[in-house]
């Protein structure tokens, strides 16, 4: 059994940085320096090429999360790599249709439409006219729009007839959620940036039949009614609803959406945000991090509405699950012999430094029967990349003349800078600018359990937030209280032990993990 080196639960920055370099090396230089998709370590450490998903899905989730970050935390990017990503997608809508398409060969033409990548080829779009301000990206992603919608109507579903009349082979998904509905989101983002009409047109038929025949007001997950075991589709339509539902205003959507996160995605999630790769597999505690990802997203969205618990769920999300499960020791795996000098087999070691996978709550490898293989598909690097890129957004935030502070990780940005508690001896805030501040304050704790110093002004406790009048522009506010140690046991019904954790705070003291290997935590007696 090995446990890792190097595991991350405090940076946020830290993982994004990583999750960047990842994406920034993984182009396949025998096929034009197009990136790869589909990843494996063990038994034997390859890169190599998908005809479902590598033209049509990887250049937009890598250019979102790319861009995001450079946006977000001023991460610092190859342009090249960005350039790499964007003649990619540029490539995947250059056929007979303005959809995404792929090739089934790396030296065929693009010829397979799968609606399941809808969403990730708008992502590339939206992602290259809002950060990059291209206007041929905007233009194709209107022109996909319309594509769209004069080919597929939610009564009928796709004219498969003038597709295949067109020479293109359509790729059928398990129905609207693990197809269409995927696509809401990145028409939310894509929306923000152009204001199109017809975007948003698209999106409200999407959000309708969502509405109507699988989010119901009752909330409650039916493998039935969902028609796919896809956990991703299901969170990532979740997450799309709540992003629509903050554009627009909507109380009312962000209600239905509240009520399925607090009931239904319990049948794909546990305590500390992990996530099955398939609704309820069985003999094995495999996750996904793109999952845990659209739940800490949609908790975001819950949390800046007011939901205030949602932003300590999104906390413990992050430190307990997410930032441990990145690739960032790889001494335990050595790179394929490669006599024939084939790029999908070079370096590859080192080329997936910073990923994200499948992991099991307590370490990269599941007991049980597992995955068949060690992966960490590259798909997965760049959706969890932009979902940590909304929680670094999420930590400091300007509320009006004042700031708010949602998230107790270290973070600074033109309006604050905070120290967190679990990496000096208490919290520290220094605003920038003068003006009221809100701190927000973990369940487990009570007002009479935190000293402050630093400041002159008495709090007030308003929806779990320590909220200071005025705090002059350099005051440092000291928040001084116990990391608390506590005891939780992730659901029985999800894994195939129940998996006892210990806390310290929100941060994982130890975790049982039944003998597996490549570990995050310290075992429990």
């Amino acid at each position: 059994m090995t446990k890792l080196h190097d595991v991350n639960t405090t940076s946020i920055r830290d993982a994004i940085q990583l999750g960047c370099r990842t994406m920034q090396n993984v182009f396949n230089g025998d096929d034009q320096q197009r990136p790869f998709f589909q990843s494996t370590l063990k038994p034997t450490a390859a890169l190599s090429f998908s005809s479902y998903s590598s033209d049509a899905h990887i250049p937009g989730r890598h250019l979102s999360g790319l861009l995001n970050a450079e946006y977000a935390a001023c991460i610092d990017l190859d342009e090249t790599a960005v350039e790499n990503h964007r003649q990619a997608a540029l490539f995947s809508y250059s056929g007979p249709v303005t959809l995404p398409l792929n090739r089934e060969t790396i030296d065929g033409p693009l010829q397979n439409f799968c609606p399941h990548n809808l969403r990730e080829g708008f992502h590339a779009l939206y992602a290259l006219a809002r950060f990059r301000d291209d206007d041929e990206a905007r233009e194709l992603a209107a022109g996909s729009v319309e594509s769209v919608l004069k080919l597929w109507t939610p009564e009928r579903g796709w004219d498969v007839t003038q597709l295949e009349n067109m020479g293109i082979r359509y790729q059928e998904c398990e129905g609207f959620i693990h197809g269409e509905a995927r696509m809401l989101g990145a028409l939310v983002k894509l929306y923000r940036t152009t204001s199109d009409s017809r975007t948003l047109e698209l999106a409200q038929l999407l959000k309708d039949k969502a509405l109507a025949d699988f989010y119901t007001a009752a909330g409650d997950w039916d493998p039935g009614r969902f028609a796919t075991r896809h956990s991703h589709s299901v969170t990532c339509v979740m997450s799309s609803l709540a992003q629509l539902a903050d554009l627009l205003s909507d109380g009312d959507l962000l209600a239905r959406v509240k009520t399925f996160y607090d009931c239904g995605l319990w049948e794909m999630r546990d305590e500390i945000g992990w996530s099955p790769e398939s609704v309820g597999q069985q003999d094995t505690d495999h996750g996904e991090a793109n999952n845990t990802g659209d739940i800490l997203e949609t908790a975001l969205i819950l949390g800046r509405w007011g939901h205030t618990e949602y932003y300590h769920d999104a906390e413990r999300i992050l430190r307990c699950h997410l930032l441990p499960a990145q690739l960032r020791d790889v001494s335990f795996v050595d790179d394929p012999p490669n006599p024939g000098r084939i790029d999908g087999l070079r370096d590859v070691v080192n080329r997936h430094l910073g990923a994200f996978g499948f992991p099991a709550p307590y370490g990269h490898e599941s007991t049980g029967k597992g995955r068949r293989n060690l992966s960490f598909n590259m798909d997965i690097v760049g959706g969890t990349v932009n979902s940590l890129c909304e929680a670094y957004l999420e930590v400091i935030r300007p509320t009006g003349p004042g700031t708010s502070v949602n998230l107790l990780f270290d973070h600074e940005t033109s309006i604050s800078k905070v120290q967190s508690p679990y990496t000096h001896n208490c919290l520290e805030i220094t605003p920038k600018q003068s003006g009221p501040l809100q701190v927000r304050v973990p369940p487990w704790l009570t007002r009479e359990e935190i000293g402050i110093g630093g400041t002159n002004t008495e709090p007030t406790c308003v929806n779990g937030y320590l909220v200071f009048s005025s705090v002059a522009a350099g005051e440092s506010v000291r928040l001084r209280f116990p990391l608390k140690d506590s005891q939780i046991t992730l659901s029985e019904r999800l894994h195939i032990h129940p998996i006892r954790v210990t806390l310290r705070g929100d941060s994982v003291t130890g975790m049982d993990n039944f003998g597996a290997n490549l570990t995050f935590f310290d075992p429990l007696p």
